[in-house]
C-alpha cells in the first residue's frame, strides 16, 4: 500500500487545483491524505506537515528578502526604462516579445539572481500592451518558466551553481563520485528538450491572437498596475546597477541567496536611491509580493516530508524498480516517472534531489549506468515536475506578475501549459541522455 501513496495523493492534489481549490488547501489535503495512507493519524500526519515547513525556511525567506529588493529596485525607476523599452522596441512583435522576456528571465537565474522577483515588478506595467497587441497570456507563462528553469538546469552559475551542486553532493552522498563540469554537461541534453518546447509554445501552440477573460483569475493581485512612467537614465539608476552586482557578488562569495539579497538592499539604502524611512515599506510590500509563494513552498516542504519520513518514495521507487533488472531504457523511464509525481508533489526541484539522489544512484549504479547518465537521471528527474507543479516558484511566480489584473488563472493558463511543454520534451530528452551518456 505504501507505494501507492505518492501516486495517489499527487493525483487528488492535481484533481483539487484544477477544480480550483486554494493551492495551499490543496496540498495540506494532500499531505493529510498521505500520512493516512501511512498509516498516521491526523494529528500526526499535520505534525509531521508542520514539522517538515523548517526544509524550505531559507529558501522562503531568501524570496521575501529578495522581494524587498525587487521593490527597492523598482523604487529607483530602473525597471521602467526596461518596460519602456520593450514597449518602443517590441510592440506589435509578438514573437519577440515572448523572446525577449524569456531572456530576461533568464537573466535572473545567472547574472542577476532575483529569480522570481522581478516578474510582478517588470509584467504587470505590461499587461495592457499584452492586451493590445492580442498576445496569449500562456505563451508568457511558458517564456517566463523557461527562463526559471532551463538556465539553472544548463549553467552551473547563480541558481545553476546551487542545483549543480546539490546534484554533485547527492551523488556524492551515496557513492557516486562526480564533478560540477560533468554534472553541467549531463545536464544540456535535457535543457535542450526545454528549448525545443519554448520554440513550440511561441511559434505554434500560442502564436493565435487570444484576449485575457476578466475575473479568470480570480482575485486580483496588490500589485501596483499604474503605467510606467517616461524617465532618463539618472545618477540613481547607476548605484541600482551597482546594487544588483554587489548582490550578485555577494551570492556568488557566500554562495549564499540571503546573503546576496541582504547585500543589495543594504547598498540601496546606504546609495540613498530608497531613503531610509522607507525601509519598513519596502520589507512591507517585499513580504506582501513574496509571502503567498514563500508559504506555498513551506507547506510543500512539509507535504516531502511526510513523503520521505514515511518512506512512500521509497517504497515507489523500490516497487516500480525491482522487476526491471537490468534494462536501462525501462529504469530510465521509471526513475524519470517517479521524479516527476514527486517533484509535483513537492513543487521544487531543489528540494526533490536530495530525496532522489539517495535511491536513484544505488539503483543506477547497480545496473551499470555512467556517471554521467546517472547525474543527467537525478537532475532531469529533480527538474520535471517544477514546470507545472502548482506548488513550484517556477509557476507561482509567472501568475504573480499576470493576475495582477485578475485575468490569468493558476492552473489552467500557468500550470497546465507549463505542464505540457516542459515536462514532456524534458522527459523524452532526459530519457535520451541517459541511454547516449
Amino acid at each position: 500500500m505504501l507505494e501507492w501513496v505518492v501516486i495517489i495523493s499527487v493525483i487528488v492534489m492535481t484533481i483539487l487545483c484544477l477544480i480550483r481549490v486554494n493551492v495551499i488547501i490543496s496540498i495540506i489535503l494532500a499531505a493529510i491524505l498521505a500520512g493516512l495512507m501511512s498509516g498516521l493519524s491526523i494529528a500526526d500526519s499535520i505534525g509531521m506537515l508542520v514539522n517538515g515547513m523548517g526544509g524550505q525556511a531559507e529558501t522562503a525567506l531568501s524570496y521575501i528578502l529578495l522581494g524587498g529588493f525587487a521593490v527597492a529596485i523598482s523604487y529607483s525607476g530602473i525597471t521602467s526604462l526596461l518596460v519602456n523599452y520593450l514597449i518602443r522596441v517590441l510592440t506589435g512583435k509578438k514573437t519577440m516579445m515572448l523572446l525577449a522576456l524569456a531572456g530576461v528571465a533568464c537573466l535572473s537565474q545567472n547574472v542577476v539572481p532575483v529569480h522570481i522577483a522581478f516578474i510582478p515588478i517588470l509584467i504587470p506595467p505590461l499587461l495592457k500592451l499584452f492586451d493590445k497587441m492580442r498576445i496569449d497570456r500562456r505563451g508568457v507563462a511558458c517564456a517566463l518558466t523557461f527562463g526559471l528553469k532551463a538556465p539553472y538546469l544548463a549553467i552551473p552559475a547563480g541558481f545553476g551553481l546551487i542545483f549543480h551542486g546539490i546534484i554533485m553532493d547527492g551523488m556524492k552522498q551515496n557513492g557516486a563520485d562526480v564533478t560540477l563540469n560533468q554534472t553541467a554537461i549531463a545536464t544540456i541534453i535535457p535543457a535542450i528538450g526545454m528549448v525545443v518546447g519554448l520554440f513550440i509554445a511561441i511559434f505554434i501552440t500560442y502564436r493565435k491572437d487570444r484576449v485575457a477573460v476578466e475575473g479568470a483569475g480570480g482575485a486580483t493581485s496588490v500589485i501596483n498596475l499604474e503605467e510606467p512612467k517616461k524617465i532618463t537614465f539618472e545618477k540613481k539608476h547607476a548605484f541600482t546597477l551597482i546594487a544588483i552586482i554587489g548582490a550578485l557578488a555577494a551570492q556568488l562569495i557566500t554562495g549564499n541567496l540571503i546573503a546576496g539579497a541582504l547585500t543589495g538592499l543594504i547598498l540601496m539604502f546606504a546609495f540613498f536611491v530608497v531613503p531610509f524611512n522607507n525601509g519598513d515599506k519596502v520589507v512591507a510590500e517585499g513580504v506582501g509580493m513574496m509571502g503567498t509563494i514563500a508559504f506555498v513552498m513551506l507547506v510543500a516542504s512539509g507535504y516531502g516530508n511526510i513523503l520521505k519520513k514515511t518512506g512512500a518514495v521509497k517504497a515507489l521507487v523500490k516497487a516500480s524498480s525491482g522487476f526491471l533488472g537490468e534494462n536501462h531504457a525501462m529504469i530510465a523511464f521509471v526513475l524519470l516517472l517517479v521524479g516527476l509525481l514527486v517533484t509535483i508533489g513537492i513543487g521544487s526541484s531543489f528540494g526533490t534531489i536530495p530525496i532522489i539522489a539517495a535511491l536513484f544512484v544505488p539503483i543506477c549504479i547497480s545496473a551499470g549506468f555512467s556517471t554521467l547518465a546517472t547525474a543527467a537521471l537525478i537532475g532531469t528527474a529533480g527538474a520535471l515536475g517544477d514546470a507545472g507543479s502548482p506548488a513550484s516558484d517556477s509557476t507561482l511566480g509567472p501568475t504573480a506578475g499576470l493576475n495582477a489584473d485578475g485575468k490569468h488563472n493558476h492552473i489552467w493558463d500557468t500550470c497546465v501549459p507549463t505542464f505540457l511543454h516542459y515536462n514532456i520534451p524534458l522527459f523524452i530528452f532526459g530519457w535520451v541522455a541517459a541511454m547516449v551518456l
